[in-house]
């Protein structure tokens, strides 16, 4: 498969058009939003294409990558948007508008299952087996074609799979459980801000 990628330092284009429902993904420096920055930020609007920026650590100034991310009329689809949208409030300052999550979504609807990282669902939706040999990998500085490459891959599925895992939503008449569960995200993201890492719904 032939992946359009192309990377944008600090911030977006100002021509750059997306459609009403983009993927998104993150990379940090690591998982700790108080110690480990937010690096890149990649986007693919479904057509085999990767949009990647690498952001300013100095002052993350994005206004155009910012104001795609509050647009409330377009979809934004993360997997496990709930790491994403922490960094991304951490460091960009925003809340981002109209979520989907496929690891919610996958939890919701494949209870026959207890796999619902990225890599398992691209291998049952898609019929490919990514490597996530660099999930690990340095992504603060110069970015090699390998890194660009995983950082694409993160992204282009999502479309397709977020659509299979929709149907079986409907299916099995979950859709509103998880649209009612992906309301709580934003309220997530600042728990985890506060530093609540626990189930606060737990005894």
């Amino acid at each position: 498969m032939n992946i359009d990628i192309k990377l944008h330092k600090l911030d977006l284009p100002d021509d750059l058009a997306f459609s009403d429902k983009i993927a998104i993904d993150c990379e940090f420096m690591g998982l700790n939003v108080e110690r480990d920055r937010l690096c890149l930020v990649q986007i693919s609007n479904g057509n085999n294409d990767a949009h990647i920026v690498q952001l300013d650590k100095e002052n993350y100034n994005a206004p155009n990558l910012k104001k795609l991310l509050t647009n409330k009329s377009i979809n934004k689809i993360f997997h496990f948007a709930r790491a994403d949208l922490l960094f991304i409030k951490k460091y960009l300052k925003i809340n981002v508008e109209n979520i989907s999550c496929s690891k919610i979504a996958s939890k919701l609807a494949r209870t026959f299952s207890d796999k619902h990282g990225l890599k398992d669902l691209i291998k049952e939706f898609v019929g490919i087996d990514v490597s996530k040999q660099l999930q690990t990998s340095d992504f603060g500085g110069e970015l090699s074609e390998k890194q660009l490459k995983y950082c694409a891959n993160d992204v282009i599925y999502l479309h397709k799979i977020f659509e299979n895992l929709e149907r079986i939503l409907i299916r099995e008449k979950r859709l509103e459980l998880y649209n009612n569960t992906i309301k709580f995200i934003s309220t997530r993201v600042d728990l985890d801000l506060a530093a609540f890492k626990d189930d606060i719904w737990s005894h």
